[in-house]
């Protein structure tokens, strides 16, 4: 009731545990809780300075799109003004480094004016419908202030100079355009529609009826808070009488999963676990869905598909080196340099740049051969000597062992000089067919 009463209040609205309780009747204890359950969720959000303030839930679909509220979080800023808008998606963001009317041909509504202290731009942007971030600490006028409250729109101030609150507002547009691409738990199961669901005190009777009425053969077992508390198989319950309960039966403190875990990480723990059900839960085990192997195994083939976008450091690392074959038949192997960005603390090439590149080199192989994905399980690796900044070097793996459930793979590192390091890489096949 209380999180309906959330949802349904406007954008932007200020809530509080007392007012919460005095429009529903409830204690505060009672709404302190739901309101920290609607933070989980995503319906509000709790900001320095200004309080709880209803939000519109993001969609992972469009993480890449920042809002006012966000940036103030990057940019260590505070509020001066326009609360309500913080939930507003920011376009495009204006560095104010000119003259006030060139200014203005760059801003349009859902821009974001990053200048200092000139209260005419900051006039200006408001009345084109764009918000405000004020660098160097500068505070700006109540009348501005009330403009920014009457539109809607923010005015944030951050200490930073101007370059490095772009540079952090970029990088973090960036960091989101990559995360995009990580495929969650949360994007594959739909929350609250759970096919079947057994609770404490029912028995192997209604097992059946659940079993003749789904189809499924594996169910979770929740308590009187809807706490996992255990699962119960067909297997379990073979043999028993119509009448026991199926807590004497079930498999106690079941193995579960977070929605924000990656899809990769919860096929792996299933294939590792032997398990094909998974209970999807809240920080207090509370159960939100549960995702099948199947549906891990659908959601890997379509993220396959996927085109990557942004780079991470091992794209950056890995980018530099070039795949060598002698002719169709043989085995790739991996010709680069090592440059300068790739040094350690001793001027010689990062023993963490090195193991990056040697397991790259093995994915590479085992994405071949194998035409599956894999989670790296362990990696051994033996350095005879220190290599040096501007070496070329050369990358050779080889399969030691591939098979529907695992890969062992042998590499080297050779520099102008020989052998530098030999190890071996061990790798868990994921199913994806």
């Amino acid at each position: 009731m209380i999180l309906n009463h959330i949802k349904d209040l406007d954008i932007g609205t200020r809530i509080s545990v007392r007012s919460i309780a005095k429009a529903l009747n409830v204690s505060e204890g009672t709404a302190y809780r739901a309101v920290k359950e609607a933070e989980n969720i995503g319906y509000v959000s709790t900001k320095e300075r200004i309080g709880t303030v209803r939000i519109d839930k993001k969609q992972r679909g469009r993480m890449d799109r920042l809002t006012f509220g966000d940036v103030a979080d990057i940019v260590e800023g505070h509020v001066l003004g326009g609360v309500l808008g913080l939930g507003k998606p920011l376009h495009k963001f204006v560095i104010g480094a000119m003259e006030l009317d060139d200014m203005l041909t760059y801003i349009d509504t859902g821009s974001l004016l990053i200048v200092g202290n000139r209260e005419n731009a900051h006039r200006k942007a408001l009345d084109e419908q764009a918000g405000v971030l004020i660098t160097g600490g500068f505070d700006t006028s109540n009348e501005i202030k009330r403009l920014a409250d009457e539109k809607g729109l923010p005015i944030i101030s951050s200490r930073h100079d101007t370059f490095t609150v772009a540079s952090m507002i970029n990088r973090a547009m960036y960091d989101r355009l990559i995360k995009r691409k990580i495929m969650l738990i949360e994007d594959i199961v739909t929350f609250g529609n759970i096919t079947g669901v057994l609770r404490l005190g029912q028995t192997v009777s209604d097992f059946q009826q659940m079993l003749q009425k789904t189809g499924h053969t594996r169910y979770p077992v929740v308590d009187e808070w809807n706490r996992v508390i255990g699962m119960i198989t067909a297997k379990d319950v073979a043999g028993s009488e119509p009448g026991q309960t199926v807590d004497r039966l079930m498999t106690r403190s079941p193995i579960t999963a977070h929605p924000t875990i990656p899809v990769v990480s919860a096929a792996h723990r299933m294939m590792n676990e032997g398990i094909d059900l998974l209970p999807i839960v809240d920080k207090h085990r509370k159960l939100l869905a549960v995702v099948s192997r199947a549906e891990v195994t659908r959601a890997l083939q379509f993220a396959g598909k996927q085109k990557q976008t942004g780079e991470t450091f091992d794209d950056l690392i890995w980018s530099g080196f070039q795949e060598v074959r002698e002719n169709e038949d043989t085995l790739a192997i991996y010709k680069g340099r090592i440059t300068p960005q790739m040094s350690g603390p001793l001027g010689t090439a990062s023993e963490g740049v090195l193991a990056t590149l040697l397991t790259q080199a093995s994915r590479s192989l085992i994405r071949e051969l194998g035409r599956r994905d894999h989670v790296v399980e362990s990696m051994t690796s033996y350095y005879v000597r220190p290599v040096q900044i501007d070496s070329e070097v050369t990358i050779k793996p080889s399969v030691l062992e591939l098979s529907r459930k695992s890969a062992k793979v042998e590499m080297e590192l050779h520099d102008e000089h020989g052998i530098v390091i030999k190890g071996m890489l061990s790798a868990q096949m994921i199913e994806t067919s």
